[in-house]
């Protein structure tokens, strides 16, 4: 496959090239991220290379990679930023905003969101980025157990793959508010992943996914229609915790019921980001979402 590239490459004495990433190459930048302690999934590549294959940039100086970004595309009209790092020998030496602008680039003339951390937010403003709402990381520990198996309806439960993918896909664009078939069937259906729904009046009203991580698992996403089916897939998932291992749930700070549902279960604020977009918040049913999907890929 011939990997786009971006009008980058001579700049300086060293030359300076930013172009699409392969597969191996995002593997190597998902260990970046390790490193820098966001804790990503053990089988995230696959699943986010297959939301945008080109959408995944690296820099390479004078053929050896040193900086990376994702922009991803979602339709015709929204993109995300993610995977912004540069490798902290080459920091401060301006490869950064290059592969910055190369990444919003790729992603001109749609609504563009990302999810920063709390240092970088002054700089997102200076690229025309606004705070919608604060994301909230809560992290619990790992019990083995349902804490109040009496309060779920095991009949509403269902493993996610057993559901048309179509009807998963359809649900999933009324809260994303975008199509993401192909992230999604990949992130449904790793054989890694616990992946449940949860049906009312027939219908599905929710869902969510555990995954293994660097670091014990995280929830995400995880969507519901109430805050107690929220809570029946948040314990179903729970369970499947091992004990003692630590886990983590991405909330949308605005959304009251699914912040009192991490405090119900004693689960504790450990880092925030804040959710950000340079052509105005869309208008996400917020009061459905429980737990985001990734802070990479929004």
């Amino acid at each position: 496959m011939t990997l786009p590239q971006y009008d980058e490459s001579t700049h300086g004495e060293s030359a300076y090239e930013i172009r699409a990433m392969s597969r191996d190459e995002l593997v190597q930048v998902v260990g970046w991220a390790a490193a820098e302690g966001w804790n990503p999934g053990l089988c995230d590549v696959e699943c986010f290379y297959a939301a945008d294959p080109n959408g995944f940039l690296i820099g390479l100086l004078d053929g050896e990679p040193i900086a990376s970004i994702s922009a991803v595309k979602y339709g015709t009209d929204f993109g995300f930023i993610g995977f912004y790092m540069v490798r902290p020998d080459f920091r401060g030496k301006g490869y950064g905003l290059r592969i910055w602008r190369a990444g919003l680039a790729r992603l001109e003339a749609r609504n563009v969101g990302l999810d920063g951390v709390i240092e970088q937010q002054s700089n997102y403003a200076k690229s025309g980025f606004a705070i919608a709402h604060r994301n909230i990381r809560y992290e619990g520990i790992g019990t083995a157990e349902c804490d109040d198996r009496s309060r779920i309806d095991a009949a509403s439960l269902v493993d996610l793959v057993s559901l048309p993918t179509a009807i998963v896909n359809e649900y999933d664009q009324e809260i994303f508010l975008e199509q993401r078939s192909a992230f999604l069937d990949c992130w449904i259906q790793s054989s890694d992943h616990q992946a449940l729904g949860i049906m009312h009046n027939q219908k599905i009203a929710g869902y969510g996914v555990l995954r293994p991580c660097q670091q014990g698992y995280k929830i995400g996403p995880l969507f519901a229609d109430s805050p107690k089916l929220a809570e029946d897939l948040f314990l179903a998932l729970k369970e499947q915790v091992k004990a003692g291992s630590p886990f983590y749930l991405d909330v949308p700070g605005n959304n009251s019921a699914a912040v009192a549902l991490a405090q119900k279960y004693q689960m504790t604020s450990v880092f925030e980001t804040a959710r950000m977009y340079n052509r105005g918040a869309p208008p996400l049913p917020l009061g459905r979402i429980y737990g985001i999907t990734t802070f990479e890929l929004g």
